[in-house]
C-alpha cells in the first residue's frame, strides 16, 4: 500500500505544480524580459517527473498484486502473465486516464523546450492553456477516478482482467491511440495563444505543422493495431464495424488530416487562416467528444469503460467550458483574411481546399451517424443502431472525387496554372484510366458501378503517383521539392487502402457450418475438414483447439487451429480465429462449440487482400514520418 499511497501524493504534488504554472505565467506575461522565467521551466520539469512516478507507483501496484487498490483488485489476477499485469494498467478507465494526463504533461514540456525560437508571449499562452487542461483532467483524476483508492479490507485475490484485453496488440493499441488523441491539445493550445497573439501566419503553420503530424502519425498508427486486434480476436473477420468507439477515433484522425492539408495552404500562401483555426480546434474537441462517449456510459461497447455518470458530467462541463473559451477567443480575435491573395480554380490550393471540404463532409456523416441515435434515445426513449449500410451509402461515392482530386492536385502549382502545360499529363490520365478501367472489367465480375469506379479511382491513383516518384528522381527535381517525397507516398498508402477494402468488401467469401469431429464441406471448392480435437493449458486460461485441414482450388493443403478458450478469472469462454496469411488474401476460421450432439459451428472465411489493408495504413503513417524527417522541421 506504500506504493500506492506514494503515486497519490505524486498525483497531487503535479497538480500542485500544474497550478504554480498558471500563476507563474500569468506573472511572467506582465514582465518585460524578453526570456521565460527559469521557475516555469523547473515547475514544468517538476510536474512530468511527479506524475510519472505516480503512472510508475501503478505499474508497480499491478505488478505485485497490490489488491488494496480498487483498480488493481477490479483488473488484475495473480494468474496473469507480467505482460497482461502491465496491460491492465490502462485497460480500465482509471489507469488509461493517467496515461492521458502523463501524455498531456509531456507534451506540454516538449513544446516549451522545442519553441525556444517562437515568441516569449506566445510560448507562455500556450503551456498556459495546455496546463488548463492539465488541470481539469487531473481533478476529474482526483474527484471521479482515483486509480489509489483503497479496498478495505485487502482481498487476497482480484477479479482479473477482461479477458479480450489480454492480448498482445491490447498492450500497445492504447498508449499509441492516446498519444495522437491526446497530443491534439498542444496545437489547440497554440491555435488560441497564436490568435491573442496576433501571429496566426505562415510561420506558426510551419512551426505547428511538426505537432500535427505527430498527432496524426500516432493516431493513424493507434487506428490500425485496433483494427488488426478487432479482425483477428472478436471473431468476425472484420476491420472495422462502424462501432460508435471505432468512429470515436476516426473523427479526429478526419480533422486532422483536413488539418495537415489546410496547415500547407497557410505555410505556402499565406491565406485560410480561420479555417485552419476551426480545424485545430475541431481536432481536439472531437477528441474530448470521444473521451465523454466513451467514459460516461452512454454506449455500450467492447472499447468503452465502466458506466458512471458523475465521470460523464465532469467531462461534459469541462468539454463545454473549453469550447466556449476556445468560441470566444476565436471570435474575439480571429485573424482577418487576406484579400489581395489571388485565388485560382486551377491550383493547388483550390484542390487541397476541395478534398477538405469532402473530409469535412464524411466527418459530419460519422458525427451524426455517432452521435443521433443517442440524442433519439434521450429524446423519446427509442433505441435505434446505424451501421455500415448508413455510411457506406452515404460515403462511398465521395471516395470517388476525393481520389481523383488527390491524382491531378499535387501536380498542380500555386495560384493558378496554364492548362496547356498540363495538356499531356491529362492524356496520360485519360489513356491510364482506360486501361485500368478494361482490365478492372475484364478481371472483376459482379460488381456494382460504385465499387467499379472506386476500385478505377484508386488504380489510377496509385500508378500516377507512382510515376510521379520516378519523375522526381529522374529530372533531380527530387531533390529540389524532397519534403513532397512523404505526401506521395502516402497518397499511394490511401490508393491502396482504397482499393485493398473495395476489393476485400466484394470479393470476400464466408460459409457458416455445423460439422462433428472427422465431418468435412465443400465451400466455393474449398474443402474444409474438421480433422481432430486437442486441449492447451496456459497460464491465464485453458483452451479447446481444433485441428481443421483447408484445401483450397489449386488443391494445395494448409492447417488452421482455431480455439475455444476457457478464462478463469473471470470465467469467460472466447473463440480465437485461426489465420493463414498469405500475400493475396487470407484464410480464416473460428468454431464455437454446440452443446447437443457435440457440433461446433465453424465460421470459415477466404477474405482477399487483407494483408494490404495493413500494409496500406502502414505506408500512409510512413509518409508521414517522411514529412517530418525530410522537411527537418
Amino acid at each position: 500500500m506504500l506504493v500506492g499511497t506514494i503515486g497519490y501524493y505524486a498525483l497531487i504534488f503535479s497538480l500542485f505544480f500544474s497550478i504554480s504554472i498558471l500563476f507563474l505565467i500569468i506573472f511572467d506575461v506582465k514582465n518585460n524580459k524578453e526570456e521565460i522565467n527559469n521557475k516555469i521551466f523547473s515547475f514544468s520539469l517538476l510536474q512530468l517527473i511527479a506524475i510519472f512516478v505516480s503512472f510508475t507507483c501503478l505499474i508497480f501496484s499491478f505488478i505485485q498484486s497490490d489488491f488494496s487498490l480498487i483498480t488493481v483488485y477490479e483488473n488484475s489476477h495473480t494468474d496473469k502473465p507480467l505482460f497482461y499485469k502491465i496491460a491492465g494498467v490502462w485497460g480500465n478507465h482509471e489507469g488509461s486516464l493517467l496515461l492521458w494526463i502523463i501524455v498531456l504533461i509531456l507534451f506540454s514540456y516538449l513544446f516549451l523546450i522545442l519553441s525556444k525560437k517562437d515568441s516569449k508571449d506566445y510560448r507562455l499562452y500556450t503551456i498556459f492553456f495546455q496546463n488548463l487542461i492539465i488541470v481539469g483532467f487531473i481533478f476529474f483524476s482526483l474527484l471521479t477516478s482515483n486509480p489509489f483508492l483503497e479496498v478495505i479490507p485487502r482481498p487476497n485475490q482480484g477479479l482479473g482482467l477482461n479477458p479480450i484485453l489480454q492480448d498482445p496488440a491490447l498492450v500497445i493499441h492504447p498508449p499509441t491511440l492516446y498519444i495522437g488523441y491526446v497530443s491534439s491539445s498542444i496545437f489547440f493550445s497554440s491555435s488560441l495563444s497564436a490568435m491573442i497573439n496576433n501571429c496566426v501566419n505562415s510561420y506558426w503553420a510551419k512551426s505547428i505543422k511538426l505537432w500535427v503530424f505527430i498527432s496524426w502519425i500516432f493516431l493513424t498508427l493507434g487506428i490500425l493495431l485496433g483494427s488488426i486486434w478487432a479482425y483477428y480476436e472478436l471473431g468476425w473477420g472484420g476491420f472495422w464495424f462502424w462501432d460508435p468507439v471505432e468512429n470515436v477515433s476516426l473523427m479526429p484522425w478526419l480533422a486532422s488530416t483536413a488539418l495537415l492539408h489546410s496547415i500547407v495552404i497557410l505555410e505556402k500562401r499565406g491565406i485560410f487562416h480561420s479555417w485552419t483555426l476551426i480545424l485545430a480546434i475541431t481536432t481536439f474537441s472531437l477528441s474530448m467528444v470521444g473521451t465523454f462517449l466513451v467514459r460516461s456510459g452512454i454506449l455500450n461497447s467492447v472499447h468503452t469503460f465502466a458506466n458512471d455518470p458523475s465521470r460523464g458530467l465532469y467531462i461534459l462541463i469541462f468539454l463545454v467550458s473549453l469550447s466556449v473559451l476556445s468560441v470566444f477567443i476565436f471570435f474575439l480575435y480571429k485573424p482577418p483574411e487576406t484579400k489581395d491573395k489571388i485565388f485560382n480554380f486551377f491550383s493547388k490550393e483550390t484542390s487541397l481546399l476541395i478534398n477538405n471540404w469532402f473530409m469535412v463532409f464524411i466527418l459530419l456523416t460519422v458525427l451524426i451517424g455517432t452521435i443521433y441515435p443517442i440524442f433519439l434515445e434521450v429524446i423519446n426513449n427509442h433505441k435505434i443502431s446505424v451501421g455500415p449500410p448508413f455510411y457506406n451509402i452515404i460515403i462511398i461515392p465521395f471516395i470517388i472525387p476525393i481520389l481523383i482530386i488527390m491524382t491531378i492536385g499535387p501536380n498542380f502549382s500555386w495560384i493558378k496554372n496554364d492548362l496547356l502545360e498540363y495538356t499531356k499529363s491529362f492524356f496520360y490520365l485519360i489513356g491510364l484510366g482506360l486501361i485500368v478501367s478494361l482490365l478492372v472489367f475484364y478481371l472483376t465480375e459482379n460488381l456494382n458501378v460504385i465499387s467499379l469506379l472506386v476500385i478505377i479511382a484508386a488504380l489510377i491513383l496509385i500508378f500516377s503517383t507512382i510515376r510521379d516518384i520516378i519523375i522526381y528522381f529522374k529530372t533531380l527535381k527530387f531533390e529540389k521539392e524532397i519534403p513532397k517525397l512523404g505526401q506521395l507516398v502516402s497518397h499511394i498508402g490511401f490508393g491502396l487502402l482504397v482499393l485493398s477494402i473495395a476489393l476485400n468488401s466484394n470479393l470476400s467469401k464466408e460459409m457458416n457450418a455445423n460439422l462433428k469431429v472427422g465431418e468435412n464441406v465443400n465451400f466455393e471448392n474449398f474443402i474444409v475438414t474438421f480433422k481432430s480435437l486437442s486441449g492447451k493449458k496456459e497460464k491465464n486460461y485453458n483452451a479447446i483447439v481444433g485441428n481443421f485441414v483447408i484445401e483450397n482450388p489449386k488443391k494445395k493443403i494448409f492447417l488452421l487451429n482455431p480455439e475455444i478458450r476457457i478464462y478463469s478469472q473471470p470465467t469467460t469462454m472466447t473463440s480465437e480465429a485461426s489465420i493463414k496469411t498469405n500475400f493475396f488474401s487470407d484464410l480464416y476460421i473460428t468454431m464455437s462449440y454446440m452443446p447437443k450432439n457435440n457440433y461446433y459451428n465453424v465460421r470459415f472465411q477466404h477474405k482477399p487482400f487483407m494483408l494490404w489493408i495493413w500494409i496500406s495504413a502502414i505506408l500512409i503513417s510512413l509518409g508521414g514520418i517522411l514529412s517530418i524527417v525530410l522537411r527537418r522541421i
